[in-house]
């Protein structure tokens, strides 16, 4: 297993009084990359390192993961707008960069925090009408149920048999993989350490965030509002849930630009996916004039 890339930690405090801490490496422009759901900053270091050539890189764990703070009995899409604003207002960070739900929540707080100059966001979901929203709507609800029932393991095979890349395992019976996915979750709480974030507490988190990415419905024209320069990408292998809010959002922004990398899936800004391919995208879209 490689080696951590170095880094130092810090904190701001959020407008309902929630700390939210952050990793920090690199030296220049402030840029915010802002995590996916049932991830923490920790899956991104490598896309860090690859940018701490050119820029202060800030890696906030969003509420529910070890450095920050819990969701608060208020949490909502403002919560992450108000977030945003906090680790803008202290870092003085002008870019913004998100995956999946981390993109929906930076774009969203452009809107509000007109210090982002420029925000890149890779494969988030809005509600458009795209093919494949009513059948993630049912996978959202069938994930809700077992965690609401305490069964992150069930909602970890569950999620795994949902996706898209995971055809292979998708026709293993639940009985087969339920201890072997209790197994990895017990390696992973044995080796995660220091201000890492267990895996079987990060999958419970992706509840508040997908109720959040559902209430998208009929927002769309809200983003004509966003007044940063945007940068929109997916990878060669998404899904028509991705394109369908790229393509859409691509519509209403006031300065867009859509890009295609061959070859990616939903997954590949992350330590274990193709990070490289991100960095070589997104950094000069923040170092152009």
């Amino acid at each position: 297993m490689s080696a951590r890339p170095a880094y130092d930690t810090g904190h701001v405090v959020s407008t309902d009084g929630t700390r939210i801490g952050y990793r920090r490496m690199g030296d220049g422009p402030g840029l915010l990359i802002l995590h996916g759901g049932a991830l923490g900053s920790q899956h991104y270091l490598k896309l860090a390192a690859l940018l701490a050539d050119e820029f202060t890189v800030y890696l906030p764990d969003r509420r529910g993961r070890r450095l920050s703070g819990p969701y608060g009995d208020h949490y909502s899409i403002r919560t992450e707008d108000e977030d945003l604003a906090a680790l803008v207002a202290a870092t003085g960070a002008r870019y913004a960069f998100g995956p999946a739900d981390g993109g929906l929540f930076a774009l969203h707080a452009s809107m509000s925090v007109p210090e982002l100059e420029r925000v890149a966001v890779y494969e988030p979901v809005l509600f458009v009408g795209q093919p494949g929203t009513d059948e993630f709507v049912r996978v959202i609800e069938r994930f809700n149920e077992r965690v609401d029932r305490g069964d992150v393991v069930g909602a970890a095979v569950g999620l795994t048999k949902d996706s898209e890349a995971s055809k292979l395992v998708s026709a293993v019976p639940d009985a087969v993989l339920r201890p072997l996915f209790r197994l990895a979750l017990w390696a992973d709480a044995w080796w995660v350490k220091g201000d890492y974030t267990p895996l079987r507490d990060l999958i419970p988190t992706l509840r508040p965030e997908l109720a959040e990415v559902r209430a998208t419905e009929g927002t769309l024209d809200d983003y004509r509002k966003v007044s940063a320069r945007v940068l929109l990408i997916r990878g060669g292998k998404a899904q028509p849930l991705f394109t369908g809010t790229l393509d859409a959002l691509h519509r209403v922004l006031p300065v867009s630009d859509l890009v295609v990398i061959p070859g990616l899936h939903h997954g590949s800004a992350q330590d274990q996916g193709n990070p490289q391919a991100i960095a070589d995208v997104i950094k000069p879209f923040f170092t152009a004039p």
